[in-house]
C-alpha cells in the first residue's frame, strides 16, 4: 500500500498552560520525539499539523521530511486538523495512519502491525489498536472514509466515526497499556516518571 502518516500537533495546550509540543523529553522536545516515531515507520508521505503556538513550534521543531499543514481552526478540536490535512494527502495514497504529537512512546512496530492487518487488495476502511486497557492510537483510515472524515466536527468526532457502525473496524491486539499522551501536568509527570523507570531497568 501507499500510506501517509498524519501527526496531529496543532493543539493549544489549554489545560497545560504552555505549548506541550515544546516540553522537554529525553533531552529533546516532545514533538520531536513523536515525529521520529513516524520517521521510523514505513510511510510514503509524512504530514504534521500545527496551529496553537504555530510560529514558535515551527521555529523550534525539526520538521525535516514532513509536509507541515496549518490548522486554521485548531481550537475547534482535533477533527479540524484532520480536515485541514486531507487535501494534502497524496492522491495515490490508500489511506493514512493517524498519530498524536503528544504521544511519543508509540512503538513503530505497532504501526507495522496495524498496517499488516488492514492491508489487502481492498484495504480495510478503519483500523485501531486494542491495548490491554482499551482502544487507542495509532488509527488507520482508508480512502473510503475520506468523505466522512471531511465532515467531522469537534474533538471526539474521530471516535464517533469509529464507533458509528458505518464501517467495519479492524482491531489489532497490542500487548501492554495504551501509550501515555500529554494533556495535563499530571500526565506529563507520569510520562517522565515512566521514562525514568525504564531508564533504570
Amino acid at each position: 500500500m501507499n500510506v501517509a502518516a498524519l501527526v496531529l500537533a496543532a493543539g493549544s495546550s489549554r489545560r497545560l498552560g504552555q505549548p506541550k509540543q515544546l516540553l522537554e523529553y529525553k533531552g529533546r522536545r516532545l514533538l520531536d520525539v513523536s515525529l521520529d516515531v513516524a520517521r521510523s515507520a514505513p510511510f510514503d508521505q509524512l504530514l504534521a499539523t500545527v496551529g496553537g503556538a504555530g510560529p514558535e513550534v515551527r521555529d523550534t521543531i525539526d520538521f525535516s521530511g514532513f509536509d507541515v499543514v496549518e490548522s486554521v481552526h485548531h481550537t475547534q478540536g482535533c477533527s479540524s486538523s484532520i480536515v485541514s490535512a486531507l487535501g494534502q494527502i497524496d492522491s495515490d495514497a490508500d489511506g493514512f495512519i493517524l498519530l498524536l504529537g503528544d504521544q511519543p512512546e508509540i512503538d513503530p512496530a505497532t504501526i507495522t502491525e496495524l498496517l499488516d492487518a488492514v492491508s489487502g487488495e481492498v484495504p480495510a476502511p478503519i483500523g485501531v489498536c486494542r491495548y490491554d486497557d482499551g482502544i487507542g492510537h495509532p488509527f488507520w483510515f482508508g480512502r473510503a472514509t475520506f468523505a466522512d472524515l471531511a465532515d467531522l466536527h469537534g474533538d471526539k468526532a474521530v471516535w464517533k466515526l469509529i464507533e458509528s457502525g458505518r464501517y467495519p473496524v479492524t482491531k489489532v491486539a497490542i500487548e501492554g497499556p495504551t501509550p501515555l499522551d500529554v494533556d495535563t501536568w499530571e500526565e506529563y509527570e507520569a510520562l517522565l516518571a515512566q521514562n525514568n523507570d525504564e531508564a533504570n531497568l
